[in-house]
């Protein structure tokens, strides 16, 4: 069941924001030269998790050990919560949550649509509503662009060569326009009822991708390479990054229960705009087909 947020901890100030969204983009890079550059030419499998096509490779190993070593070098004291190996334990108030490639499948079979995805966090992010995400930094490491935003701070893009913009999302199209971007889960019985979803909601807008990583996803809500994105069973280190980099944008993400509530059984994000009739048309195909 969703839950409705928690109130929100209380912020680190804006000057320790500042750095730790510095340490976030150095680690990220870091890790992200480190897939490209590292990448063993006969990558497999290294092991699996909810099924047998939900894998791990070496490199998400490396990866997330990588940015696991650099945070505890800068930040002694604040906590991580990874996608592989779990984390660790800390003594102050901030959680980095870290995917070290988000689309691992896609990096796999070297398909450039992979990411690097790092956030920090107040709160429990172990516990749906129960964080507040306030750095966020997300890096395609095939093109070099990043993404990156702290609460107040805005959104911005780069690529290597080029000054780093401002990310402000578009409005959106009316729904029967929007171009719609989406993932699914590794398990069967979730595949099918998403499949039904999907099924309710694709002759009700312009058309679907589905490029397998939701972190991009959700950047590129932000700048408009999509106008809108939904997916179920998403974890916190797949959403906390993008979710403030898509935030300071300006872009709406929510949940079944509404704006500001994303989670596993839902999340969905659009321009302003956008963001009532798309978010009323996906919360309705979810109700209707979850459990079938």
């Amino acid at each position: 069941m969703s839950q409705a947020p928690a109130p929100s901890p209380e912020l680190p100030a804006e000057d320790e924001r500042v750095e730790i969204e510095r340490v976030a983009v150095e680690v990220s890079m870091a890790a992200a030269r480190l897939l490209v550059d590292e990448r063993p030419h006969d990558l497999g499998v290294d092991t699996t998790k909810s099924s047998r096509s939900d894998v791990v490779t070496v490199m998400d190993l490396r990866s997330q050990d990588l940015i696991m070593e650099r945070i505890a070098a800068a930040r002694p004291h604040d906590a991580v919560f990874g996608e592989e190996r779990g984390g660790v334990d800390g003594t102050g108030a901030v959680t980095w949550v870290v995917d070290p490639i988000d689309g691992t499948v896609n990096y796999l079979y070297d398909i450039p649509a992979y990411a690097v995805s790092v956030a920090a966090v107040v709160g429990d992010p172990r516990v749906p509503g129960g964080f507040t995400a306030f750095v966020g930094v997300v890096v395609n490491p095939v093109t070099g662009e990043i993404f990156r935003a702290r609460s107040g701070g805005g959104a911005w893009s780069g690529r290597p060569g080029r000054a780093d913009e401002r990310v402000l999302a578009a409005p959106g199209p009316d729904l029967g326009l929007a171009l719609v971007g989406t993932g699914f889960g590794y398990a069967a019985e979730r595949r099918r009822w998403q499949a039904r979803v999907l099924g309710d909601l694709l002759p009700r807008v312009r058309d679907i991708r589905r490029e397998g990583g939701a972190a991009l996803d959700l950047c590129h809500v932000a700048t408009g390479r999509l106008d809108a994105f939904y997916e179920t069973g998403l974890n916190p280190w797949d959403l906390a990054a993008a979710w403030v980099v898509a935030r300071e944008a300006g872009v709406v993400v929510g949940g079944l229960d509404g704006p500001e509530t994303p989670g596993p059984d839902l999340t969905w994000a659009a321009g302003p705009a956008l963001a009532g009739p798309f978010s009323a048309a996906v919360i309705e195909a979810t109700r209707a087909h979850r459990g079938v």
